[in-house]
Parts: structure tokens; sequence; C-alpha cells
């Protein structure tokens, strides 16, 4: 009971009650008019969402959400546009940034069994592998990120893979979310349809190659 008696705390409490009693009593915009209004921000928009989907995606935070917001706000052309090549910035400014602060700084804290996995991964099928890791991505963004820059992976292949993989996944959603609108196209969604079965058909096959690969136990 003393945490709630924190000024803090109740301070909170009360901003959040606040929120949910306005989300409640307010009308919410919807998905057409949230386009209406990215739209008239101005051609700048576009280029600031680009901006914070890639910094923004350099750290832990699911990238998931900016692919799917960029559909709703750009459409499936733009959306796809500027969700792949955020995406493959931002990957890019990662692998970068573990080189330049050291490898030895990540790599004592990628110490969950999940993570080292990923960088067993890696090790054994460098680029191929991050390929695979973005198609329908089974670990966190960031985490494949950290650990290849952690790994012996080059920049070239690593990026050139990185694109490669997550244009399937990414194309799926951007269309996903400009069909909140309800006006995409019917072709458009059965190709995103095909881009996720994509996705998770590499998956399927690259578990597969991996576990042929393993030596057999004796």
């Amino acid at each position: 009971m003393k945490r709630f008696r924190d000024p803090r705390v109740a301070v909170l409490l009360v901003v959040l009650a606040a929120l949910l009693v306005a989300a409640i009593v307010l009308p919410l915009p919807d998905a057409q008019q949230i386009r209406d209004w990215a739209r008239s921000v101005g051609p700048a928009f576009p280029l600031l969402f680009f901006v914070a989907h890639t910094v923004v995606c350099v750290l832990p935070f699911p990238r998931t959400a900016f692919t799917l917001a960029s559909g709703l706000l750009f459409g499936s052309v733009t959306g796809i546009l500027v969700a792949v090549s955020a995406t493959t910035l931002s990957a890019a400014l990662a692998f970068l940034l573990v080189r330049a602060l050291g490898r030895d700084v990540f790599a004592r804290h990628l110490t969950h069994p999940a993570v080292q996995a990923v960088d067993t991964r890696l090790a054994k099928r460098g680029w191929l592998a991050v390929g695979s890791l973005r198609l329908i991505a089974p670990v966190p963004f960031s985490v494949v990120n950290y650990c290849a820059g952690v790994s012996s992976i080059r920049l070239a292949p690593y990026m050139f893979a990185t694109l490669v993989g997550v244009i399937p996944g990414t194309v799926g959603v951007v269309v996903l979310g400009d069909a909140l609108t309800g006006r995409t196209n019917p072709a458009l969604l059965v190709l995103s349809g095909i881009c996720i079965a994509i996705g998770v058909a590499g998956l399927v096959v690259d578990a597969r190659l991996t576990t042929g690969s393993e030596p057999a136990q004796a």
C-alpha cells in the first residue's frame, strides 16, 4: 500500500484515468480520417515518419507498429517504400552502433538462451541466417541487429540479406495497414497474403535445412 502513497504514482493513476475517460467520451478518428490528416500535414510528414521509424527501431522497439502505420498513413506504394527503406537503414545503424561501441560491450548482455541460439545460427550461416530471420521474424528485429553486429558478418552481405528478407513480411503488413481504410484494391490483399505465405514458407524451408545440416547425435 505504501507504493500507492507515492505522489508520482498518484499522478500517473490520475493521468491514466483521464486518458481512459477521454478515449471513451471523445470521438476517435477512423482510419481514413487519420490518413487524410497525414496528407494535410504536407510532403514533409513522410520524411519525418521515415526518420522516426529509422531512429526508434534502432532501439528494442517493435517495428511492426511502424510498418502497419506506414500502410495506414501513406497507402500501399508509398508505405512499402518508406517501411522497407527505413527498416533497412535502421538495421544498418544498429549494426554500426554495435561495431562502434565494441562487440564486447553488447556480447556481455546478449546471454539469453534465445539470443545465444540466434548468435549460433549467425555464426554457422552468416548472411543466409540474417535473411531467413528477417522473413517473418521469429525473434525481435533489434536482437538480430545486435547479434549480427557482434558476429563476424560483414556489412554489405548483412544489408543485402536484410533488404531481401524484410520485403515479403513488410509488404504484407503495409498492405494490411492500407486495408484498414476500406479502400484497398482486393488484388493488393491477395498480394499481402502471398507475401506473408512466402515469409512463412521461407522459415519452414530454412528450419528444415538447418535441422538437416546438424550432425546426428550419437
